[in-house]
């Protein structure tokens, strides 16, 4: 066959799928032509079409090195090396098909897609746009501009692309649940179980789609109904790497224990499968060692959040009078978090320290919102900003120490550190456990949650602070009026024990105990909040199967923290919860005046009331076994005047000591923070260390 039958026929043989045939065609080309660029060109084709992308690269290397204005080549080039992960120099291959030919709409589209998995999604949606300029109906342009638009959290914009994609494909599943993704992180979560329905009536097989579609009944208190999905998915695929843990963690908060009791055994194998996921916030509800706890959370780092390159190093580390330290939350609204560290916030030292507010979370509007803008020398509202461009405002913003304040919790954004903006990063507050996290070089903890010997279970170094690692604002505010216990459902006598941790915390070990407290104290109550139906509708059930009349748990509603704080006062005992303790609840039962009995376990997660207490001068309420927290428990409850007394020394106490001073908390993590950058300014790697007291 001549030169250009061969071309022909090889093309013909591609064009049909026959591809080993059709490169049998071009390689004979070649032996008659050796430097043919056609045939290069169509074997460099075929050879990506078969997964050979290495080989596609040499041949389209060898078609441009004949031809280097041949602009399908530099695009061929650049495909095969973004298959490969290679994504800068793919961009580079996108760029010099665009020199040769502006108009290649597949270029600019492609040049998306890189810059997208190089985290440049403003720049991203930009190449999109050009690409859809030339040709509007491309499906994939619009899919993927949504997604990069979603990436940079304008979920409003990405569900307009999505809505294009669909209008030229009204069959795509993965549109229909990307687009469910969108309105789920809007908080519409009933347009997004509408999404997720329609990506499943398309393909019923689709996973992803049936575990979001489970977790936004979770979020409408659907659980029956998100139970069936997660099982659904456990059906179609018993090794699921996240069916199980998203099925036990929803038995868990409505505490249907007989149902978590039927999947615990599998969940056991399940945790020890290296193929498993499981979100690390799902696993503090879970009685599980710090070697198994650190294990499953690098799994689900590995799994579930994207490496990514470093920022180029623009400085060195600084030597300036001032530290320049950065804050970053979802959580600059009114929230847990906010309610603790406002006033940390506030009393930094200024002539040692700039203190910058990062916000990726909504903006409720909130008197403490506007407080903690107030509260920041400067304060930056990043909520629409992708991962690399929060991560160069820091490097712009010539940040010093950078304070996750998040780590493993609903809206965290762990990419934004992982680009290592900053000489030193650390993570504060938000998640009480190991992050496994590359870029994170030091978690604050205390000697109580966190001591020295649990290293080998945290890539990040430790930290200790000298009282608590749990900063509290001395300034929270009370409501001034105190309800009755009437209006509360409470008995006027008798007494209440109370707990207002979330329902997937209390353990059926730890409501044994609480059960038997009830039948051992004649007309007490257990007082606890009300986080779904169906948790208070199973705890009254347990209640009744352990011989307590249901109606002696009375449930409290959700309210604004200022009149929660004022009712905690009704409680006389508040009873803590185990494998993870009361954190917050802790702290607010305490200021409000109410003493904490809790009972140490082996995670940081477990640990925390234990810290509170040591801090707030009643290490004595302290206990290393459920059954010495029983009889302590048991004890005060038998004691009226006993436990009268632990009160009033809380009252005493409570303005001075080292728990609720703000001011002496501010500088002991001053001084971690002048340590740590005393380290990097040396360069030296980080080191664990522990922060001495003031006055020593």
């Amino acid at each position: 066959m001549t030169p250009a039958a061969l071309l022909a026929e090889g093309v013909r043989l591609q064009q049909q799928g026959a591809l080993a045939e059709a490169a049998v065609r071009f390689a004979e080309l070649l032996r008659l032509e050796p430097g043919n660029a056609d045939a290069l060109y169509r074997l460099a084709q075929v050879s990506c079409q078969q997964g050979r992308f290495e080989t596609g690269v040499e041949l389209a290397r060898a078609v441009l090195a004949t031809d280097p204005r041949r602009a399908r080549a530099h695009l061929l080039l650049g495909m095969a090396l973004a298959r490969l992960k290679r994504p800068h120099e793919a961009l580079a291959s996108f760029d010099c098909a665009l020199a040769q030919a502006p108009d290649l709409a597949d270029a600019h589209g492609n040049r998306g897609d890189a810059l997208a998995a190089l985290g440049r999604q403003s720049e991203a949606v930009a190449s999109y746009d050009r690409a859809l300029a030339i040709a509007p109906d491309s499906i994939d342009n619009w899919w993927n501009r949504g997604a990069a638009l979603h990436e940079l959290r304008r979920y409003d914009d990405a569900l307009a692309s999505y809505d294009r994609a669909l209008a030229l494909k009204p069959d795509f599943a993965e549109v229909h649940f990307n687009r469910g993704n969108a309105l789920a992180l809007l908080g519409r979560q009933g347009e997004a179980l509408a999404a997720y329905d329609r990506a499943l009536a398309i393909d019923p097989a689709y996973l992803d789609a049936l575990n979001a579609r489970g977790a936004a009944l979770v979020k409408l208190k659907r659980h029956a109904e998100a139970v069936a999905c997660f099982e659904r998915m456990l059906a179609r695929d018993p090794r699921h790497p996240r069916a199980l843990g998203e099925l036990a963690h929803c038995h868990l908060v409505t505490c249907d224990w007989d149902a978590a009791a039927r999947v615990a055994g599998e969940l056991k194998r399940y945790l020890a499968d290296d193929a498993s996921i499981i979100s690390p916030f799902v696993l503090l509800g879970l009685a599980v060692g710090p070697a198994v706890l650190a294990d499953c959370t690098r799994r689900f780092v590995a799994h579930s959040i994207p490496s990514r390159e470093p920022l180029a190093r623009g400085r060195g580390v600084p030597d300036r009078e001032r530290i320049r330290v950065a804050y970053l939350s979802a959580d600059f609204r009114s929230h847990a978090t906010a309610f603790l560290a406002a006033g940390l916030f506030e009393q930094h030292d200024r002539s040692r320290f700039e203190v910058v507010g990062v916000s990726f979370g909504a903006d409720d509007g909130s008197a403490m919102r506007a407080r903690l803008i107030g509260s920041f020398d400067q304060f930056h509202d990043v909520a629409e900003h992708g991962d690399r461009e929060i991560a160069e405002l820091l490097r712009e913003l010539s940040i010093d120490i950078a304070v996750d304040l998040k780590g493993h919790t609903e809206e965290a954004r762990p990419g934004i550190l992982a680009y290592r903006p900053a000489p030193v990063q650390v993570a504060y507050l938000g998640y009480p456990g190991p992050l496994q996290l590359d870029g994170i070089d030091y978690v604050i903890g205390d000697k109580v949650v966190l001591p020295f010997d649990q290293q080998p279970f945290y890539a990040e170094k430790i930290v200790h602070l000298p009282d608590s690692y749990q900063v509290n604002d001395a300034n929270r505010p009370i409501a001034a009026r105190m309800p009755a216990r009437g209006e509360l459902g409470l008995p006027e006598r008798g007494l209440v024990f109370c707990c207002f941790n979330h329902s997937w915390k209390i353990a059926p070990d730890v409501f044994d105990v609480w059960m038997r407290l009830l039948r051992s104290s004649e007309a007490s109550v257990l007082w606890l909040l009300q986080t779904n139906d169906p948790a208070c509708a199973n705890l009254r059930r347990e209640a009744r199967k352990r011989g307590v009349d249901p109606q002696r748990l009375v449930f409290a509603p959700v309210c604004e923290p200022p009149e929660h704080l004022a009712r905690i006062a009704c409680a006389d005992l508040f009873l803590d919860t185990l494998p993870c303790n009361a954190h917050t609840t802790a702290s607010d039962a305490l200021w409000a005046g109410v003493p904490v009995i809790t009972c140490m376990g082996d995670t940081f997660a477990g640990r925390v009331a234990a810290s509170l207490l040591h801090a707030a001068g009643l290490p004595d309420l302290v206990i290393d076994r459920l059954a010495a927290y029983e009889g302590l428990a048991r004890k005060l409850a038998a004691e009226p005047a006993l436990l009268h007394s632990l009160r009033e020394g809380l009252a005493r106490n409570r303005p001075r000591c080292a728990l609720f001073d703000t001011g002496r908390f501010t500088r002991h993590i001053e001084s971690a923070y002048m340590t740590m950058w005393e380290i990097a300014r040396r360069g030296e790697p980080p080191r664990g260390f522990a922060v001495d007291p003031i006055g020593t």
